[in-house]
């Protein structure tokens, strides 16, 4: 039996998550894939090439042909048509999440080491609602950065929001409070692009931290909520 990713315990079944911990010096792009890569220094090509390999993996599994997965205007992947995903990579990690767009309108990933955030980035990063629950988590859940867990939380929320919208997303513009139980919520301060006749206000994650990891994850299901029924993390 396949182990379940850490990744696919924060997403639902629609939703194909692949995922690695190490970079197979072996691995191969898409000729396309490679030009992009022609400046990159080493440490940026093992992430983009491992990643890249978890997203034709996902694909894979999502029973679609392999294709290459290009880079848009502000570096966000482009999907093939039919296709909604993320990428995320950090030190010692690597995945990619996808879905039918029929079932997932957007997705959003992140993945940090769970370790405090450097000097002066929690200013740029926390509003002054976020650090009234920074504080008390982190008084009484050690074990977690929250500081960093908030920086991923809202990288998530930019990736989910930016295919919808097309848009730049500030980290002040969007309120995030995340929950001990795995839960975190993200309520926009700017007006969101139009779904099915209905603007976009929020979004809702899940979040584990875990083998030295902090990973946040959104999945935004086609025609209405996210479903309570998620395993747990």
């Amino acid at each position: 039996m396949r182990e379940t990713a850490l990744l696919e315990r924060l997403l639902p079944a629609s939703v194909v998550a692949v995922e690695a911990f190490t970079d197979d010096p072996h691995a191969v792009l898409f000729a396309e894939e490679e030009a992009t890569l022609a400046r990159s220094v080493d440490k940026r090509r093992r992430e983009f090439t491992t990643a890249r390999v978890c997203a034709h993996r996902a694909l894979a599994r999502l029973g679609l042909p392999p294709a290459p997965i290009l880079p848009g205007p502000r570096r966000e992947p482009r999907w093939p048509a039919g296709v909604v995903g993320s990428i995320t990579h950090c030190a010692g990690y690597r995945a990619a999440a996808v879905s039918r767009s029929a079932d997932i309108v957007t997705i959003g990933i992140d993945a940090e080491p769970n370790e405090g955030v450097p000097p002066g980035v929690l200013d740029q990063v926390a509003l002054a609602e976020e650090r009234s629950w920074l504080d008390q988590r982190t008084s009484r859940h050690p074990e977690v950065c929250w500081d960093r867990l908030l920086f991923s939380a809202k990288e998530s929320v930019y990736k989910a929001w930016f295919p919808l919208a097309r848009r730049w997303l500030g980290f002040d513009d969007a309120l995030i409070t995340a929950e001990p139980t795995g839960t975190f919520h993200a309520r926009l301060l700017v007006a969101g692009p139009i779904l099915a006749g209905h603007e976009l206000t929020e979004f809702a994650g899940r979040w584990l931290a875990r083998n030295g990891l902090i990973i946040t994850a959104i999945a935004l299901p086609a025609g209405g909520p996210p479903p309570v029924t998620w395993p747990a993390p």
